[in-house]
């Protein structure tokens, strides 16, 4: 059993036997499956670590609004409309439990969103690329949401109460987004001209490969892998999610009729799932250090949004401050 890294040159974890009491004890509450609690004894390696993860997902919550937010306007009927503005609306509210929930570690929220505008928070690198068609919004929906579904059922059984109660509304939400992207998808593979048919292919094209590299790296290159895994922060490894993800996912993109941008996707009889191609990590890496197609509108964007509204944020600390005052009084 394990519980902190320690820093040598080896990056070993320790055992048991040299974890100090409080340490042994809080390992022992993660093996047993009982929640860690925002009040309880934690070792700051995993504060830390939940703190960065929570961050880049809200970040990511919100960000991810931005390329669906370019279709509003744009949506082929009101219907449509009505539904894509319903989902931004939830990953909205997605980003605020999630802020919420980091906040119980003792972050602070407007400090973790200077970092994402000053570069040193990350958030998901799919939303640094560009919706360019209405068939990028089923797409979006099928693929995005349906891999951040894969990530995110797992999250319900964090080792963080907070976290994990969060998760649990945010999985529902999530699913009814997927299946809204896909019936996109389908109505226009059923009903669609073939111009239409044309322009679901393209979109799955563009966003198949980053929807695979939303798991992260390979697991032997993830640096904090190992040891979210001990601290059950995750459950299972990038490689195995995305697996899973694949593996559910090829069946419902041959049901469109559509193919994947990998010639090497073929089912395997002997280990009962999907081989795939390698992925891009170069690119995976330069859309991470800020390169990719969308990256600097984003930031730009969501930097926009705060400076612009500063005085709805003033004016609520003034009147709460006033309102103080008069029950003081």
């Amino acid at each position: 059993m394990y519980a902190q890294m320690v820093d040598t040159g080896t990056k070993r974890l320790k055992t048991l036997e040299e974890m100090s009491p409080e340490e042994r004890d809080f390992q022992e509450k993660i093996d047993a499956e009982t929640k860690i609690e925002a009040k309880n004894w934690m070792p700051e390696g995993y504060r830390k670590t939940l703190i960065r993860q929570i961050s880049q997902h809200a970040h990511s919550e919100i960000v991810g609004m931005l390329p669906e937010g370019n279709w509003v306007t744009r949506a082929p009927t009101l219907k449509r409309k009505l539904q894509l503005m319903a989902k931004i609306q939830d990953e909205a509210g997605h980003g605020l439990y999630l802020y919420s929930a980091m906040e119980t570690l003792g972050a602070d929220r407007d400090e973790e969103i200077q970092k994402l505008h000053d570069g040193k928070a990350k958030y998901s690198s799919i939303f640094n690329y560009p919706t360019l068609n209405w068939a990028d919004m089923g797409a979006v929906g099928w693929l995005v949401d349906g891999a951040a579904i894969v990530n995110q059922v797992v999250l319900q059984r964090t080792s963080y109460g907070p976290y994990s109660r969060a998760m649990v509304r945010i999985c529902k939400e999530e699913s009814f987004h997927q299946r809204q992207g896909y019936q996109i998808l389908l109505d226009m593979m059923r009903e669609g001209t073939q111009e239409q048919k044309d322009m679901v292919q393209d979109a799955i094209n563009r966003l198949w490969w980053p929807a695979l590299m939303m798991f992260g790296p390979h697991d032997d290159e993830s640096p904090n892998s190992q040891q979210s895994m001990v601290w059950k922060i995750k459950r299972k490894s990038n490689d195995e999610l995305r697996q899973m993800f694949i593996d559910q996912t090829v069946p419902q993109l041959e049901f469109l009729g559509c193919t994947a941008p990998d010639p090497d996707l073929k089912w395997n009889e002997e280990t009962g799932h999907y081989d795939f191609g390698e992925i891009n990590w170069k690119e995976f890496y330069d859309v991470l250090k800020g390169n990719g197609p969308c990256n600097r509108e984003r930031i730009g964007t969501r930097r926009k949004a705060i400076d612009e509204g500063a005085w709805v944020r003033d004016a609520a600390v003034a009147y709460a401050a006033k309102k103080q005052q008069r029950d003081a009084a």
